[in-house]
């Protein structure tokens, strides 16, 4: 297992009302001080926009979980309707952002140039950006898995700042293989490592090896309790970005226990 502390980030998508976002942080604050995970695993949730300032409420006082977002606009403001900014993500309390996430990328057509702007702009904003990088079935099958995270992760590496004197520590990179999101189809634990070594081999070529170790890479596809613990064995899978398995809160504190361990 790795040394890096693990890092589990919920990502609720389009999920969950105020009310529902309320008991959820009631049930995972009572949770997390049974499975008492202080300083050995951080912990991160990114709620749809409308439910942040709720989110943020429920959470006052209570600095083991991270509020996040789940995208943000590249401009700091101006005439975007229904975008969210950097800033205003921070002035909700969010302490990390999304950028790039799979769904992003197929249903709004966002390019590797524009994730890299999203990362410039939450690290504008003081948000630590949590890079999503990952292939299709399709290209997987073709044997294009590592030239398609190449390109993504070299498309973002400027952005990333990674020779920044704070960078490394703050370097979050998420690789979710679309073909495992929602489809209950998990990489086996041998697949996650070797994607996980190629874009920590990347990091390393192109940032050295300071800057490499210390970035966190998690894995998301299709993340529950019952997986978990092996995908974390890996020496390179340093935490989760977790979907449907974080809207149960149950679910959600029993992988977060594993990484605890």
């Amino acid at each position: 297992m790795t040394q890096r502390r693990p890092l589990v980030a919920a990502n609720w998508k389009m999920h969950k009302l105020a009310a529902e976002a309320v008991a959820f942080v009631g049930e995972l604050r009572r949770g997390l001080e049974v499975v008492d995970v202080q300083h050995r695993v951080d912990v991160a949730v990114c709620p749809s926009a409308p439910l942040l300032p709720r989110f943020a409420d429920a959470l006052a006082g209570f600095r083991r979980v991270a509020l996040g977002g789940q995208d943000l606009h590249p401009d700091d403001d101006g005439a975007h309707t229904g975008d969210t900014s950097g800033r205003q993500l921070a002035d909700c309390g969010c302490r990390l952002v999304l950028c790039g996430h799979s769904e992003r990328r197929a249903e709004h057509g966002e390019t590797d140039a524009l994730v890299a702007r999203k990362v410039e702009a939450a690290r504008r904003a003081g948000l630590a950006p949590l890079l999503c990088l990952g292939e299709t079935l399709l290209e997987r099958e073709a044997g294009g898995t590592e030239e398609v995270l190449g390109r993504q992760l070299d498309a973002a590496l400027g952005a990333l700042d990674l020779r920044g004197a704070e960078a490394p520590a703050a370097t979050l990179i998420a690789y979710e293989p679309v073909w495992a999101i929602g489809t209950g189809r998990t990489a086996t634990p041998e697949q996650a490592q070797q994607a996980h070594a190629f874009l920590r081999h990347r990091l390393e070529s192109a940032a050295g090896p300071r800057a490499a170790a210390a970035a966190r890479l998690l894995y998301g596809g299709s993340v529950k309790p019952e997986n978990c613990a092996e995908l974390l064995d890996q020496p390179e899978v340093d935490g989760f970005l977790v979907g449907g398995a974080s809207l149960d809160p149950e679910a959600f504190l029993g992988i977060i226990a594993r990484c605890a361990r």
